[in-house]
């Protein structure tokens, strides 16, 4: 583990050029033809969240040169990450705003982000860098970096259980664990190497979003190449299939209780899948679609509402960059 210190920012051209590589080697993979973050909706949103918000909205991320990442924090509050800058964006999805919260060292990217809120603390994913950050979501200063892998990496999402942070790595068969204690404390990462399907590797993406179910003891990954999801054992590493049929373009996963929303990103639709008890099989039991759907990536949930990030992959100079927010259903 590391710590960080801010640096000064580089030039104009500079940083543009390292944006565009870490956008390229976040979208080289991600072709039509094989997918690049779940719960049962609750019956009403909190109360921090107003109720009447049922049509499908959008919040500006200003000043964003390109989106990945979200993660919901206290009540109405969100973090949504800028993919090639590593930014992170603190909103209210109440008051439909965001404003920039984090002005992150050049060198960084912010793929999956995840908020632990009793600790105080943001994890976030880095990308082709290897590594994953650590912030303080109250003065939005640096805690930790951790180098998680090295070469052909791409550290692409992350959940959190009672346990620590779980990160998936694109390019590789295995996890990386980032154990947090009781007060916040962060341990040293460790290596889960993956067995079993969820272990195939192609020359695409292929492991990218990762939620976790029955307190923590299960994990559950999508496998983008594969266009499907896996159970994964955090203790063994052992892998098996949830059988829902073909999932194409699956990115980022959220699972609660027994629902799992799975976001497909080129075909702008999030499927919410009902799973087994015995977390064998999974049902499809809607498709969530808005016309404001432009490559969405990874979902947050607050009460009855989605939030996603549209990432508009292959876009050249976008009008902007922007959180969507859907009914559940």
């Amino acid at each position: 583990m590391n710590s960080t210190q801010h640096t000064p920012r580089r030039s104009t051209a500079t940083r543009h050029a390292t944006r565009a590589a870490v956008a390229l080697a976040a979208t080289a993979f991600l072709l039509p033809a094989a997918g690049a973050v779940a719960a049962p909706p609750t019956s009403s949103l909190p109360a921090s969240v107003s109720s009447h918000r049922q049509q499908d909205t959008t919040i500006p991320l200003p000043g964003a040169s390109s989106a990945e990442g979200i993660a919901k924090g206290k009540g109405s509050t969100f973090y949504a990450g800028d993919l090639g800058r590593g930014d992170i964006f603190r909103g209210d999805l109440r008051r439909g705003t965001a404003e920039l919260f984090i002005d992150a060292p050049d060198g960084r990217a912010a793929v999956g982000l995840k908020a632990d809120v009793r600790n105080g603390l943001l994890f976030v994913s880095g990308g082709p860098t290897g590594q994953a950050y650590v912030y303080d979501t109250d003065t939005g200063q640096a805690v930790a970096d951790f180098q998680l892998a090295t070469g052909d990496a791409f550290i692409n999402d992350v959940t959190l259980t009672r346990d620590g942070a779980y990160f998936t790595d694109s390019r590789s068969a295995a996890l990386y664990f980032v154990p947090v204690g009781h007060d916040g404390a962060l341990g040293e990462p460790e290596t889960i190497v993956l067995s079993g399907p969820a272990a195939a590797v192609t020359p695409g993406f292929n492991l990218n979003g990762i939620t976790s179910v029955d307190r923590g003891r299960t994990l559950i990954v999508a496998h983008s190449a594969n266009q499907a999801i896996y159970t994964v054992d955090p203790d063994t590493g052992v892998s098996a299939v949830i059988a829902t049929g073909a999932l194409p373009n699956v990115d980022g996963i959220l699972a609660k209780g027994d629902t799992v929303y799975a976001v497909q990103n080129r075909i702008n639709q999030v499927s919410r899948i009902d799973l087994s008890r015995d977390l064998t099989r999974g049902e499809v039991e809607d498709i969530i679609t808005s016309p404001l759907f432009d490559v969405p990536t990874t979902v947050a949930l607050f009460g009855n509402t989605l939030a996603l990030v549209n990432a508009k992959f292959g876009v050249v100079d976008p009008g902007g960059y922007e959180v969507v927010t859907v009914p559940a259903r």
